[in-house]
């Protein structure tokens, strides 16, 4: 939730920049834009990717988890000989 918050505020003052820029007699609609993919876009793209990174990691350690425990032995390897070894009597 307060990844949100800071996301959400952040794209607020960067759009807060691209309006600045948008009607300041000297700014452009195309220099608005690139205030707003290289303030706003990139940025957090790139801090959003890596702030996610553990629980990317949590949820493929739990999708092996489940996987492994489909598996009869748990080795994920082939089983032994199907069929028991001949007894021989004494």
């Amino acid at each position: 939730m307060g990844m949100l918050l800071v996301t959400v505020a952040w794209m607020f003052v960067v759009l807060m920049m691209a309006a600045a820029e948008a009607t300041s007699p000297q700014g452009t609609l195309l220099g608005a834009f690139f205030t707003v993919v290289l303030y706003g876009v990139l940025p957090l793209s790139i801090v959003l990717y890596v702030m996610g990174t553990p629980a990317r990691t949590r949820a493929r350690r739990q999708r092996e988890a489940a996987s492994a425990g489909l598996e009869p032995d748990g080795g994920g390897h082939a089983a032994g000989a199907p069929v028991a070894p001949e007894r021989e009597e004494t």
